[in-house]
């Protein structure tokens, strides 16, 4: 079986965030988004996946996983010029799978369920497809499945007005080589785009059939800046701490910390936990580094309070002011001298000066 992580897209609803790269490249707890959905696969025991990438600065990509070896994963790069759907990109991979079974991951997904049952269950099934399902509070936003009263799926549609229930289709899909045939023949949608809803629909329509695994476990389609602050604080919740630098007296530390290697926390720092912190940083003096907070790598914090917020590698923060629900992309700086409190969302190498 073959994995496939779709890595394209605009990422409009990020924006600044995705002006110089891909959404799927932003950081959930110091590591890019797309790695999970990587990693979920590798543990499910597929080492053989493609990345299909286009977009903004999809070059970052190909220079993050290079060849995959890193990641002991083998990887295939893709193209896809221009966000022409789901469906679409799975196409481009026709040559790829082959005849194979194979797994189709959004890169922007994130999901703490083990998936490796469900490649097992689907391997030894005859589904045509399977997805996986998952209840939200608002269905019209996703792709919704329609069961019947036997429990099996009876309609699969995108973005309802009036949703019949509210199982979203989450952005994990069990394929096979059918699904090929059936693309070719989609017409675009609405959005001018190969909807996999679409494909998927066909299917049953064409009798064949199409199970799914409920997800009682976290899911998050993480396509806006409150998603990704939310994926991030469920994933330093879970994060075993360790700590890989050092320490000046007169630090606080309660509750879980990861700290990375030639980091120092300076004197008159207390620190909040669950907490991540890079490598080459330094954190203080005299800064409070709140709950469900992500430092990247090489990044100099001090005199500030932060909490709830991701901050991304390089940054420098040198501020009297509190920062919280906030997103600091790579690069930035901010040097204030009043301590009101702060939510940012800064673009790559914004620089506020006050």
């Amino acid at each position: 079986m073959k994995g496939i992580i779709l890595h394209g897209g605009h990422g409009t609803r990020l924006r600044p965030l995705t002006h110089t790269g891909p959404k799927q490249l932003l950081p959930i707890a110091n590591k890019p988004m797309s790695e999970y959905c990587l990693n979920a696969l590798k543990d499910a025991g597929i080492s053989e996946i493609a990345i299909i990438i286009g977009g903004v600065a999809s070059n970052k990509v190909e220079e993050y996983y290079g060849n995959g070896e890193k990641f002991g994963v083998n990887i295939t790069y893709v193209s896809q010029d221009e966000p022409r759907g789901i469906s679409h990109a799975i196409n481009l991979c026709k040559n790829f799978i082959k005849n194979e079974k194979f797994i189709v991951f959004l890169g922007d997904n994130i999901i703490k369920k083990d998936i490796s049952e469900y490649r097992k269950e689907f391997e030894k099934s005859e589904f045509a497809a399977s997805i996986l399902l998952c209840e939200v509070d608002n269905p019209s936003q996703f792709g919704i499945a329609d069961l019947n009263t036997d429990g099996s799926i009876k309609k699969i549609m995108e973005k309802p007005k009036e949703p019949p229930t509210n199982l979203a289709v989450t952005g994990i899909y069990f394929l096979t080589p059918k699904i090929f045939d059936v693309i070719s023949r989609l017409k675009p949608s609405w959005r001018n785009e190969l909807e996999i809803t679409d494909a998927l629909q066909m299917l049953l329509e064409e009798n064949n059939k199409i199970g799914y695994y409920m997800i009682t476990d976290y899911w998050k389609d993480t396509g806006t800046p409150n998603d990704i602050i939310h994926a991030n604080k469920v994933i330093l919740e879970d994060m075993v701490p360790y700590f890989k630098g050092s320490k000046e007296e007169n630090v606080i530390i309660e509750g879980n910390l990861m700290v990375g290697k030639n980091s120092l926390i300076k004197k008159g720092t207390k620190i909040i936990g669950p907490v991540i912190i890079g490598e080459n940083c330094i954190i203080g003096p005299n800064a409070i580094i709140g709950k469900n907070t992500s430092i990247g790598n090489n990044s100099e914090i001090s005199k500030c309070h932060i909490e709830d917020s991701i901050i991304m590698n390089g940054c420098k923060i040198e501020s009297e002011i509190k920062i919280k629900n906030s997103i600091i992309a790579f690069n930035s700086e901010i040097k204030q001298s009043h301590s009101d409190d702060k939510v940012f969302l800064l673009g790559e190498g914004t620089n506020i000066s006050l």
